[in-house]
């Protein structure tokens, strides 16, 4: 599931702005924004214990970030004939990942300094757009489809909104993000049932991309798939991957983040 609000900016010299918000089973182990995998030096990513794999990755020295979304699977292949999704986010951050992924289908959110792009892969064809200027939503379909309810609802509330100055960019999508809430059919944060398990918005991350660096922030909401208003002071106080250049970079974080315990409780 999940869901990914990005603003494109008209030009290159302005950042991309991103927030996402990840659904996954709370009984899957998982770790928040660190340095997960001594075999890629430098990349920081939100790592589903499991599988070994990322949902979020952000290379900092190369001012890259990818978050990954399901999409449904038209192949009819079998289990055995794939693998997981999560090396995808780490690939696309790194040497980029291939035209036909033996993985289920998925949406690929992929930023850099130049804009952001959507990788779609449904098991058969493979489509790489950019990114328009303006506000988008991408979920689990083609971007910005009204077939979504919580696309068709919020889409153009997040456009009114717009971002803030500063730090706090995320204020304005954050009040839609709760004002969604009352509707549970269309809600950013959700609950759902989806095959045999129940899937919970577990975290929300919001990230700047472009010629200063990344940063990413994150917070987790109190009780999953509901708002509470700590997400503010969360996003404020979240974990971060530093600016290019900046002091402590590039892969240090937060010792929330370096404990390696699951953040789902």
């Amino acid at each position: 599931m999940c869901t990914v609000v990005i603003h494109v900016p008209a030009t290159p010299a302005q950042p991309v702005h991103l927030l996402a918000v990840r659904d996954e089973d709370r009984e899957r182990p998982w770790r928040r924004l660190g340095p997960w995998w001594p075999e890629r030096p430098g990349i920081l990513g939100v790592r589903d214990d499991r599988a070994g794999g990322a949902w979020l990755a952000v290379d900092p020295d190369a001012s890259r970030l990818a978050v990954l979304l399901n999409r449904e699977d038209l192949s009819g292949r079998g289990d055995d004939e794939v693998v997981s999704r999560g090396a995808i986010p780490l690939d696309a951050v790194a040497d980029g990942i291939p035209n036909h992924p033996a993985t289920r289908g998925f949406n690929l959110v992929d930023v850099d300094a130049d804009g952001a792009h959507l990788v779609e892969w449904d098991g058969l064809t493979a489509r790489r757009s950019r990114l328009a200027p303006g506000i988008h939503m991408v979920a689990h379909h083609a971007v910005d489809d009204p077939g979504t309810p919580r696309i068709a609802r919020w889409l153009e509330e997040f456009r009114s909104a717009g971002i803030a100055d500063g730090s706090d960019w995320w204020m304005p999508w954050l009040g839609v993000v709760e004002r969604s809430t009352l509707d549970p059919t269309s809600s950013v944060l959700r609950r759902d049932a989806h095959d045999e398990h129940v899937l919970e918005s577990l975290l929300v991350c919001a990230a700047t991309v472009g010629p200063a660096g990344v940063e990413v922030r994150e917070a987790m909401p109190a009780t999953p798939g509901a708002w509470d208003d700590g997400l503010v002071e969360g996003l404020r106080s979240g974990i971060r991957s530093s600016p290019v250049g900046a002091p402590g970079h590039p892969s240090t974080v937060g010792e929330a983040g370096r404990s390696g315990a699951p953040a789902a409780q």
